[in-house]
């Protein structure tokens, strides 16, 4: 336990961020999971045992996460932000029915052309985003 704590500091110190224990938390929170929380997720198991943050708290803890490239936000339904501390190239794969989102693999679809955009457009990322029902649900 005390190991993983201390990587999690290094790499926020190798990041340039000042260590809060805000910021140990969000991001302790995010490398634990693969189920991409809301911003209430998180604050929600933050709290679980005692309230000690608030929604902005949160907010601006993973802003600066992902300013630093430690986070990345995911939007796979409108007006929803989901959180992933895999910041690794992947693909999503999102269930119509129970909305759990799933990471796959990035070599999961062989090589994309990108070369077929029209002429004018320079791809600079992507990412495919599977919509379907899962095994669960199904």
């Amino acid at each position: 336990m005390q190991q993983r704590a201390d990587e999690i500091i290094k790499t926020l110190k190798s990041k340039g961020l000042r260590v809060t224990p805000q910021r140990f938390a969000v991001y302790a929170n995010l490398l634990e999971r693969t189920d991409h929380p809301t911003v209430e997720q998180i604050l929600t198991d933050l709290n679980k045992d005692a309230p000690t943050s608030s929604q902005a708290t949160v907010y601006a803890a993973l802003q600066a996460l992902r300013e630093v490239g430690l986070v990345r936000e995911v939007l796979l339904e409108e007006g929803v932000s989901r959180y992933d501390a895999n910041v690794l190239p992947h693909h999503h794969f999102r269930c119509t029915c129970c909305r759990t989102i799933e990471d796959i693999q990035w070599n999961a679809f062989g090589n994309i052309d990108l070369s077929q955009l029209r002429s004018g457009l320079k791809a600079e990322r992507f990412e495919v985003i599977v919509q379907g029902v899962c095994d669960r649900c199904q």
